[in-house]
């Protein structure tokens, strides 16, 4: 069975990128008459739509829609509303995707009876050391736990999961549990699929089916996106009555808390600080075992501290960032977003 497929994507300045994420998604072998491609724009300043409607002058298929909003969980809500496919399938202007990606997802919907459905995200390693590290750091155990989307799984074998990359989606589950929640910036998959596995949904990752990520390669905006990541997956609880974390997601901050503790002990005893940074110590131990593992096996010794910093950015960040989300949550109190199914006829009044 091949379904209309809806492929829907966000984006906003992304000229370097969407050309080639069209021509991986036309080049799938998918027929094009049953593809719906909406690419959402958050009013670009660079050449994004001048692109994008280069591509639709040539191809029937692709459309472009603008999201004056230009929050990415509006831009989702747009695209859906705008599009009757059966098939909802979100995709990520920083990728390519492999020729099988969209049929493997698509028709595995309704062959494993499943409500969302993803696959691997394999992380594009770049010409130079830094992007090679950025690459691994993304995609290793020690940094990104067992998110096995970025991590990859061994074999063919198709596994419940709580989350995915992007997503593929049954129409009826909009029907069913709603839209996306408007008022989260970040997170908003996470929290979409934690509420549809609530009411009873089944999402599955399929490791057939494969893209090639280009991940943020400056140091600053690797940092703030670890940081602004594990900030929104807390402040989320603002917005939302839905529970996102678990107990790894505390982890981080608390690590980094221990670290304040550890500081305020020298006012205490200098023997119960050197006691209490014994695990901070363990740390970087784990950390330089791990980068120089990972150096050794690669070949290049020269990734040892770009990969100790990552994963150092990474922890750090993502503590800090985890502190501020419930504090600021907490400061500003609770204002939950409607985000029932009758909502989605707003988002085609929005973009008509």
């Amino acid at each position: 069975m091949q379904p209309q497929v809806a492929i829907i994507i966000p984006c906003r300045n992304e000229e370097k990128y969407i050309a080639r994420c069209l021509d991986s998604v036309l080049a799938n072998d998918y027929p094009h008459h049953l593809l719906d491609i909406v690419v959402v724009d958050g009013m670009s300043d660079d050449r994004t739509c001048e692109i994008v409607l280069q591509y639709a002058n040539q191809h029937g298929c692709i459309r472009l829609l603008d999201n004056p909003d230009r929050i990415k969980p509006i831009a989702l809500n747009l695209g859906i509303a705008n599009t009757t496919a059966e098939v909802v399938m979100r995709i990520d202007a920083h990728a390519l995707y492999a020729r099988n990606y969209i049929p493997i997802l698509a028709q595995g919907l309704f062959e494993h009876h499943c409500d969302n459905i993803g696959g691997i995200r394999e992380t594009d390693a770049g010409l130079n050391t830094w992007s090679q590290a950025v690459a691994y750091a993304i995609s290793h155990p020690f940094a990104v736990g067992n998110a096995l989307y970025r991590t990859g799984v061994s074999g063919t074998e198709v596994r419940e999961v709580d989350t995915v990359f992007c997503g593929c989606y049954r129409r009826d589950v909009f029907d069913r549990i709603g839209v996306f929640n408007e008022k989260l910036i970040r997170t908003q998959d996470r929290e979409f699929n934690e509420r549809l596995r609530a009411n009873g949904g089944v999402i599955l990752l399929d490791p057939a089916a494969r893209c090639t990520y280009f991940p943020r390669t400056n140091w600053w905006g690797y940092s703030m996106w670890n940081f602004e990541g594990s900030a929104w997956l807390y402040y989320a609880s603002r917005f939302t009555e839905t529970h996102m974390t678990s107990w790894r997601n505390w982890i981080p901050g608390l690590f980094v808390l221990w670290h304040m503790l550890t500081f305020l002990s020298l006012a205490v005893s200098p023997l119960l600080t050197a006691v209490m940074a014994i695990p901070i110590g363990l740390y970087w131990v784990l950390n330089t075992f791990i980068s120089g593992s990972i150096a050794l096996t690669d070949g290049q010794f020269k990734l040892m501290p770009y990969m100790m910093y990552l994963f150092a950015a990474t922890h750090y960040g993502y503590g800090l960032g985890s502190i501020f989300g419930v504090i600021s949550a907490w400061w500003q109190g609770k204002e939950i977003a409607d985000c029932s199914p009758k909502r989605l006829p707003e988002f085609k009044q929005a973009a008509a």
